[in-house]
């Protein structure tokens, strides 16, 4: 069988190469059928493989899942947009955008858990929320891109949020950023 993907060497680590294939095959399927209700963006971006040597390189593959998880958006807006029209598909993006926003009103230091050992650093991930308002004000601009590739120091307990959280939080403004791009 043909590599998807490229390896990350024989003495580095990487993602399963069988569990990659297989999970792509079959996401492949999926879209192909048009049967969006079997997996959808939120699954794409929340799929996790064992980490091996010699397995494919994770960039790569997480390059293909940004795409495979915007093209399942993509699907899933057209079919809406076809089935209730344009509008109606603006106000449930513009639902799930109001549902982020009040967390972007908390005090910075105080929008998310804080850690209780290690986490991303609160003055790193503040700058990005400051950035997420801007744009929901319509005072800045901002793509799903920008937000996946934000990397945050890591720090501990009172400086640091709780990474489980912001992750949550940012796949959402992803998702929303996504449907309108």
């Amino acid at each position: 069988m043909r590599e998807m993907f490229p390896r990350a060497g024989l003495l580095r680590r990487g993602y399963r190469r069988e569990q990659v294939n297989n999970y792509f095959q079959t996401a492949h399927e999926i879209y192909d059928a048009g049967e969006l209700d079997e997996m959808d963006s939120e699954g794409v971006r929340t799929v996790a493989f064992d980490i091996v040597r010699g397995g494919y390189r994770p960039d790569a593959v997480d390059a293909a899942l940004d795409r495979l998880e915007a093209a399942f958006l993509q699907r899933r807006r057209a079919e809406y947009v076809a089935e209730h029209g344009r509008k109606a598909w603006m106000d449930e993006v513009a639902q799930l955008a109001t549902t982020l926003y009040p967390r972007l009103l908390r005090p910075a230091g105080e929008r998310f858990a804080t850690a209780r050992r290690r986490g991303y650093s609160k003055t790193d991930v503040d700058a990005l929320m400051d950035r997420i308002a801007a744009y929901f004000d319509s005072d800045g601009t901002l793509t799903a891109a920008e937000v996946r590739a934000s990397v945050f120091a890591v720090t501990s307990r009172a400086k640091a949020y709780d990474e489980t959280s912001v992750d949550r939080y940012l796949a959402r403004v992803v998702e929303v950023l996504l449907s309108v791009e």
